[in-house]
């Protein structure tokens, strides 16, 4: 919880990876309060209370297409829950 009371969501994923830099880029693109840091090894992408994942964001920066079920390749942990996923978006928020 940061100051303000509200619970952090956001996942840890594998570094070296391009396609991980860029799924970082266009999230952290979607969402402007969402912060990344490099740990040795993985990064990890947090924002408080919400955070939305973009299909179109991440194929842009991509340059192919990408399906919404490689971000569960992608990630190594995550914390939040799930509120939304489908072809186009997956939102990570907090239910209670």
């Amino acid at each position: 919880m940061n100051a303000a009371g509200t619970r952090k969501v956001g996942f840890d994923l594998q570094e070296g990876s391009d396609d991980n830099r860029f799924l970082v880029e266009a999230i952290s693109a979607d969402n402007p309060e969402a912060v990344v840091t490099s740990m040795p090894g993985l990064m990890r992408v947090q924002a408080p209370g919400r955070m939305v994942i973009n299909r179109d964001s991440v194929e842009q920066r991509l340059g192919r297409p990408w399906e919404t079920h490689e971000f569960q390749l992608a990630i190594v942990s995550y914390f939040g829950q799930i509120a939304e996923w489908d072809d186009d978006q997956i939102v990570i928020g907090w239910q209670h």
